[in-house]
C-alpha cells in the first residue's frame, strides 16, 4: 500500500516548527492560520484541516500517515477515516493512558485526555469540531499505559477499552478481518533505549520487542492508517531516540 504522508507541525495549539525537517518533499504539511487564545478552537482549525487530508487520501487509494507534536490529532485522523466510510479498531501504543477527564485529571492537560474524548468520554469540542462519532470502547486496544493517574486507572478498569500489558498477546485482540488504525506514541518505547521524551516514563517494552509486534501488525495487511506522537526533537542531539522512533515507525508500515 501507498503512504501518504502528513506532518502537523503543533504541538496541542502552539507551532512545532522543529518538526518540519524531518518531512520529505512529497509530505503534506498541515499548517492552517489559528484563530484567537480559546486552545480547543485553535485545536479544532488543525484536526478539521487533518481530517480533510486524511479523507481525500483515503479516497484517493492511499494510506494516510499522519506525524504531530501530540496524541490529539489522532481525532483528526480518525474523522477523515470515518468519513471515507472507514470503521477500523484502534490500536494505541502509549506509556500513557490518554484517557483522563476535567474529572479525572490532576493537571487538567488537555493532551492526556484524546483517548477517553475518542470512546465519548469527557469533553466532546474536539469531537464535535470534527463530526467524529464515538469509537466503541470494546474496539480499542491501548498496549502498555504503564503511567496512569490515579481516577484515570479507575475508569480504565471499569471501561471495556482493551487495555494490553503483554504486547506479545495483542493479535488476540483484533477481530478477524476488520481494519486497523495504529496510533503511535513513541514514548511507550522503554525509556532508556529512546531517552529523549517530552514526558519520559521509566521501563515499557524493548525497542526489539515492539518492532516484532509492528511488524506483525504490518503483514497482517489490515493497517490502513498509521499516526505518530513525536519525540522532544530538541533535547535529542545525538539523534539516538529518533533512530530508535523511526524502526519502530517503519516496522508498523512494514519497512525494513
Amino acid at each position: 500500500m501507498q503512504n501518504q504522508f502528513v506532518l502537523s507541525p503543533f504541538f496541542l495549539d502552539q507551532p512545532f516548527l522543529a518538526a518540519e525537517r524531518l518531512a520529505f518533499p512529497d509530505w503534506t504539511i498541515n499548517k492552517p492560520a489559528l484563530p484567537g487564545e480559546n486552545q480547543l478552537a485553535r485545536m479544532s482549525v488543525v484536526y478539521r484541516h487533518l481530517s480533510d487530508i486524511v479523507a481525500d487520501t483515503v479516497k484517493s487509494g492511499y494510506r494516510p500517515v499522519s506525524l504531530s507534536g501530540d496524541c490529539c490529532a489522532t481525532i483528526g485522523v480518525l474523522a477523515g477515516l470515518q468519513r471515507a466510510h472507514v470503521k477500523p479498531m484502534l490500536v494505541w501504543l502509549d506509556a500513557h493512558g490518554d484517557f483522563n477527564t476535567r474529572e479525572t485529571s490532576p493537571s487538567g492537560f488537555v493532551g492526556g485526555m484524546p483517548l477517553a474524548m475518542i470512546v465519548g468520554r469527557g469533553d466532546q469540542t474536539l469531537m464535535q469540531a470534527v463530526a467524529l462519532a464515538p469509537l466503541p470502547e470494546k474496539d480499542v486496544v491501548l498496549i502498555n499505559a504503564r503511567d496512569l493517574d490515579p481516577g484515570e486507572r479507575e475508569s480504565l478498569q471499569q471501561s471495556k477499552v482493551n487495555h494490553v500489558t503483554d504486547i506479545s498477546s495483542v493479535n488476540g485482540y483484533l477481530a478477524p478481518e476488520r481494519p486497523i488504525y495504529v496510533h503511535l506514541d513513541v514514548d511507550v518505547i522503554d525509556a532508556q533505549e529512546a531517552p529523549a521524551m517530552m514526558y519520559p516514563v521509566k521501563g515499557g517494552p524493548s525497542l526489539i520487542s515492539l518492532c516484532e509486534m509492528a511488524a506483525h501488525l504490518a503483514s497482517t495487511g489490515r493497517v490502513i492508517a498509521v499516526s505518530m506522537t513525536l519525540w522532544e526533537l530538541q533535547s535529542d542531539e545525538d539523534r539516538h531516540t529518533e533512530r530508535a522512533s523511526m524502526a519502530l515507525f517503519n516496522a508498523l508500515l512494514g519497512r525494513d
